[in-house]
């Protein structure tokens, strides 16, 4: 029976390898490591190996929770480098002249260019390259008059704010309030309804919505449009016309330009918005009856 020697290794003879026998390994003296593919030399295997001893991990977890705590001491410290840094910057700037001086506004109202230069908040003499633009444009479109702005630095002193407002449609009266609506039906904020005497009167739930629609077909007759003093919803349904002489026109719920067309071929037949009339009845297609005034019969026309 073979000797066994310490480390493993078999003292017989007949199984040890010649010395110069047989090929040379690649890594020097002694066989590959067990599992190591290929012959992998026995350093270049330890490199892959990862220290795992307890005394290891509790080391690495120290090391990571100093990096935290100094990441964690220096982080004011160094929002102040930096609030110190911009500060040196602004100064130089300030010094070449590069400081606001003027602000141009333009395509806004006079009603609504003070709450525009509120909403920018912005101070002579401060630094114009410091100027937050992306945050200036922002400020502006969120003033209730502002449909879009558009906010330009011009070196090395002027700010320039172009905006485009909302359009004013008509003044809509409902719920016994009142507000002025642009052409999408919406209540335009801080608009005084009071500066806009030319504008349509509308009347009753709905009609911002619905308005746009019948005020683009009177424009088109001016000669009915300047009689108008309101239009009032129905229903929300269909709509009435009341006149400025105290004629009422009463329109269908649908087909409603059909209804006018048929309306102006009978005025320029009979001069009937110069004649008057209390009612002017067009809800059944096709026929129109009216109603000169009390006391009289009223007159169908096909």
């Amino acid at each position: 029976m073979p000797a066994v020697v310490r480390g493993g290794r078999r003292a017989n003879a007949a199984s040890m390898p010649k010395r110069g026998g047989g090929p040379k390994a690649s890594g020097g003296r002694g066989r590959a490591p067990r599992g190591s593919a290929g012959g992998v030399p026995g350093k270049m295997a330890a490199l892959g190996r990862l220290d795992l001893t307890p005394r290891a991990v509790v080391l690495s977890i120290c090391a990571g929770v100093g990096v935290l705590v100094l990441v964690l001491a220096t982080g004011a410290r160094a929002e102040r480098i930096e609030h110190s840094f911009q500060q040196g910057v602004d100064r130089l700037t300030t010094g070449m002249g590069l400081k606001l001086r003027r602000v141009h506004i333009t395509g806004a109202s006079a009603e609504a260019t003070p709450a525009i230069q509120r909403a920018l908040d912005v101070q002579a003499g401060q630094p114009i390259t410091g100027l937050d633009l992306a945050a200036l444009q922002a400020s502006v479109q969120a003033v209730g008059w502002v449909k879009e702005a558009r906010v330009v630095r011009l070196l090395p002193d002027t700010l320039m704010v172009s905006v485009v407002e909302h359009d004013r449609l008509a003044i809509w009266q409902t719920g016994g309030r009142v507000f002025v609506i642009d052409s999408e039906g919406r209540a335009i904020p801080g608009a005084d309804p009071g500066r806009y005497p030319d504008l349509p009167l509308i009347v009753g739930a709905g009609a911002d919505e619905a308005a746009g629609d019948l005020l683009g077909l009177l424009r088109e007759r001016p000669r009915l449009m300047s009689r108008v003093d309101a239009l009032v919803r129905v229903d929300e349904r269909r709509w009435d016309l009341r006149l400025r002489d105290g004629g009422l026109i009463q329109l269908p719920a649908v087909k409603q330009e059909a209804a006018l067309i048929q309306l102006d071929a009978l005025d320029q037949r009979e001069r009937l918005l110069e004649l008057g009339f209390a009612r002017i009845d067009l809800r059944t297609e096709g026929q129109v009856v009216v109603r000169p005034g009390p006391g009289t019969q009223d007159n169908q026309v096909e």
